[in-house]
């Protein structure tokens, strides 16, 4: 089982989960939005034996608190990362596994400290991003029963259910998700936009992961990311949406390992 731990970011305690591992290789995982660090719990266990494995919950997801100031900027996302790996981790260059929101993250990190980042692996989001989740805002802050949550989330259109209800919980109010429901609409705005400058500033090597059924990014732009950028290599899931790692473990595990068996 992995330890809980914090730490302070700013004005904000923020948490993360330690699986082990005895390596100085430090692999940090960063999850998307309204996710948090146990999204990729299956897949942290399969890495233990050769790195140690960290799985930060970004500021507004999971045990992390929320900023009372609904600051989701771009800066503090990074400055999370900063201070996790500087207070946390010694300050040694970490390989970063980034899912949407966290993708982005990891390779705006790498373009702005590339003394601290290896390698980055970006799940499914692009360069160019328009999405929305305002939709978070209509959501309840307690529900009775989870069958009354799943029809909240049903209500508001979203068909990808099962991948925003990864962050429920109960509590003696009822059923809730950990994630800032006000300050989600906020964070996507943030990551909305074009990001160019930022993929093409790091060299360090990227391994691109695209669900072709995505919603959020397409085979075009996935391609061009590819081929725009010197050392970046793409892989594929022709039957997965954007989740990848949950919709394919075993396969993305596989991409991820090839990936990191070549840096060494």
């Amino acid at each position: 089982m992995p330890t809980r731990k914090y730490f302070q970011s700013g004005t904000l305690k923020l948490s993360y989960l330690d699986y082990g591992g005895e390596s100085q290789n430090v692999l940090l995982l960063l999850h998307g939005h309204m996710n948090d660090a146990r999204t990729f719990s299956a897949f942290a266990s399969a890495f233990k034996e050769e790195w140690r494995v960290i799985g930060l919950d970004q500021r507004g997801h999971g045990w992390s608190e929320h900023s009372s100031e609904l600051d989701y900027s771009r800066e503090s996302y990074i400055n999370d990362i900063q201070n996790l790996i500087q207070t946390e981790l010694g300050g040694r260059p970490v390989t970063i596994v980034g899912h949407s929101l966290g993708g982005v993250n990891a390779y705006q990190f790498a373009a702005r400290y590339p003394d601290l980042v290896k390698a980055v692996i970006v799940e499914d989001i692009g360069v160019k991003i328009h999405a929305d989740l305002s939709f978070a805002e209509q959501l309840p802050e307690r529900s009775a029963s989870l069958q009354d949550l799943r029809a909240s989330i049903e209500r508001t259109g979203v068909v990808a259910i099962d991948y925003f209800s990864e962050s429920v919980f109960e509590d003696e109010k009822g059923w809730g998700f950990r994630s800032d429901l006000k300050g989600m609409k906020i964070s996507q705005q943030n990551i909305n936009g074009g990001w160019w400058e930022d993929w093409l500033a790091s060299t360090c090597p990227i391994l691109l992961i695209h669900g072709q059924k995505s919603f959020i990014l397409d085979e075009n732009q996935a391609e061009l990311m590819v081929s725009r950028r010197p050392n970046t290599k793409l892989e594929t899931f022709e039957q997965c949406g954007h989740g990848v790692h949950s919709d394919d473990p075993s396969g993305y595990e596989q991409v991820v390992k090839n990936f990191l068996v070549q840096l060494k």
